[in-house]
């Protein structure tokens, strides 16, 4: 079997620099260690959260902000990590299991994405999106975060345009990815980003703007 493009020397190296990093921080989220610097910082105690995908993520992001709301598509791993809470005796988190399908056209009537649509405009400090239906997950979070609130989106260059030599990056000339991500795109490239990489993948930290003159990337 032929090598695959991205198998440079330059990403073997990063590679083994995040498996070292994810083994020598086991509870850390599974994100960019630039990005999870960055939140460790950036979350507040007063912070309410709302999270797709689950794991280390929720127990790490639930130690850092007063409530945190949890979504999971996947039975037996909320199962897992019903008790992982359980162990830990967490009682800041509602963890909610929700069907979904890999259909992007499906809307408003994915049960998973529409967990969103449960919370108030304005009303979030924080949105990670790293499960399923992430472009749905991103649209219908947008109104329901407050000015200056963080949207991190995990994975983000499979998805938005950037600069990035990590695999599977979507180009500056091919655009953010048909269908609903190009109105994800279309929303928030105003927004301040800060776009982490560890030539491996990407996660990207997005802020709301509080006034007009916020908006500048």
């Amino acid at each position: 079997m032929p090598l695959r493009a991205h198998w440079t020397f330059r990403y073997l190296r990063s590679r083994l620099a995040e498996v070292l990093y994810q083994w020598s921080r086991p509870e850390d989220p599974w994100l960019t260690r630039s990005a999870n610097l960055a939140l460790s910082s950036l979350l507040k105690p007063a912070d309410i959260g709302l999270e797709f995908g689950s794991g280390r993520s929720t127990l790490w992001f639930a130690a850092r902000m007063q409530h945190l709301t949890s979504v999971e598509h996947n039975q037996s791993w909320h199962s897992r990590v019903t008790e992982m809470l359980r162990v830990r005796d967490v009682r800041n988190v509602t963890y909610l299991s929700r069907e979904t399908s890999d259909d992007e056209t499906a809307g408003d009537t994915d049960p998973y994405s529409a967990v969103a649509r449960t919370f108030a405009d304005q009303s979030l400090d924080f949105v990670l999106i790293d499960g399923a239906q992430r472009a749905l997950c991103a649209l219908a979070v947008l109104p329901k975060l407050r000015p200056g609130a963080i949207l991190v989106i995990d994975n983000v260059n499979w998805f938005l345009p950037s600069a990035s030599v990590s695999p599977n990056s979507r180009s500056l000339d091919a655009g953010a990815r048909e269908g609903v991500w190009q109105a994800v795109h279309a929303a928030i490239s105003p927004w301040r980003v800060m776009w982490t990489s560890n030539s491996v993948t990407d996660t990207a930290i997005f802020f709301k703007p509080c006034s007009s003159n916020d908006a500048a990337v």
